[in-house]
């Protein structure tokens, strides 16, 4: 989407990961990324479905199905980037549990996400009965690129959490000018609901109902799991 390497550089320099930290970006896509870190001082490697369309030479970008082991030691990296990719995986579950074997603990899986849980995307669901950012899909067409999973905040928290990670820290990109136009109109409905039908509120935060895209960050805490 037209400025997210900006917006997630912002909001990953947030975070205080020290310079020279060991950084994975996954979907490293055409490198211009993972660029974007070494500018900034950062040890990068990248991994991709496609690596022969990884243009940036001075690092080398290794073949990964993230539905698959990743070529990658234990407790290697320091923090683990994927933007725009967990809505092309079937398997979640892979994806995080070989992310939290190859960071190191109290490393940090930051992921980008189109918001599902938008009023936009609601409202496009009850319609059409798609999310924001999704389309029917080529039912034979395999190659990787579609947009295949479309998770709430709820089922990456639950994966993420059964696979060594705390649950999810929230942000997004920017505000989407329809979700605040349906919030004024729609909050009141959604704040009565669920109060008085005694239903969780945790897909109706603000960030949540307004959010474009969500970016959420988890921290590796493989030695705490139960």
């Amino acid at each position: 989407m037209p400025g997210i390497h900006k917006k997630f550089l912002t909001h990953f320099e947030k975070e205080s990961i020290p310079k020279n930290s060991k950084i994975l970006d996954v979907g490293a896509g055409h490198g211009a990324f993972s660029k974007e870190l070494v500018a900034k001082g950062y040890d990068v490697s990248a991994c991709d479905l496609f690596p022969d369309f990884f243009y940036y030479k001075d690092i080398e970008c290794k073949k990964v199905d993230v539905t698959q082991k990743f070529p990658y030691e234990d407790n290697t990296f320091d923090a683990a980037i994927a933007i725009e990719i967990s809505e092309h995986i079937n398997d979640h579950e892979m994806f995080f549990k070989e992310l939290s074997r190859i960071l190191k603990p109290g490393a940090k899986l930051f992921i980008s996400t189109p918001n599902i849980l938008s009023l936009k995307s609601r409202i496009r669901f009850l319609f059409s009965g798609f999310y924001y950012s999704f389309e029917s899909l080529e039912i034979k067409n395999y190659d990787g690129l579609q947009h295949v999973a479309s998770l709430t905040l709820n089922q990456y928290d639950y994966i993420a959490i059964k696979h060594g990670f705390q649950q999810s820290k929230i942000a997004i990109d920017k505000k989407q000018s329809t979700s605040k136009w349906l919030f004024i109109i729609f909050a009141p409905f959604l704040w009565l609901y669920t109060t008085m039908k005694g239903k969780s509120k945790i897909h109706n935060a603000r960030k949540l109902l307004l959010g474009r895209l969500l970016f959420l960050s988890f921290k590796n805490d493989k030695n705490n799991i139960d």
